[in-house]
């Protein structure tokens, strides 16, 4: 069974920086690619970025392109999301997510992962 377990969220001020990790029991880790998903109170879950097996390619959401950035280190089975230049609009509970193997579909929909982390809350304050 694999676990994914999100850490560092936390409360932080408009234009401040946080960087979230996600560490991943299991064999073959770098097998997989990893995204990272967001949710809002009364609103969708939505795609923040995606990192391929090797780290060799990297996806983005519009709302975050230039500001966040997603990293793995393979030899820990972990994957890293930071978040510079944070907004109020940032505040979300964000999950980490393995993607199916061999899924070939658009890496921003959540049907193409199978195992979620619990999440971690994300508050940015104006």
């Amino acid at each position: 069974q694999v676990q994914l377990v999100e850490s560092g969220g936390g409360l932080v001020q408009a234009g401040g920086s946080l960087r979230l990790s996600c560490a991943a029991s299991g064999r073959a880790f770098s097998i997989y690619d990893m995204g990272w998903f967001r949710q809002a109170p009364g609103k969708e879950r939505e795609f923040v970025a995606a990192i391929s097996g090797r780290g060799s390619s990297t996806y983005y959401g519009e709302s975050v392109k230039g500001r966040f950035t997603i990293s793995r280190d393979n030899a820990k089975n972990t994957v890293y999301l930071q978040m510079n230049n944070l907004k109020p609009e940032d505040t979300a509970v964000y999950y980490c997510a393995r993607r199916k193997l061999f899924y070939t579909d658009s890496y921003y929909t959540e049907a193409g992962y199978d195992y979620w982390g619990q999440g971690t809350q994300v508050t940015v304050s104006s």
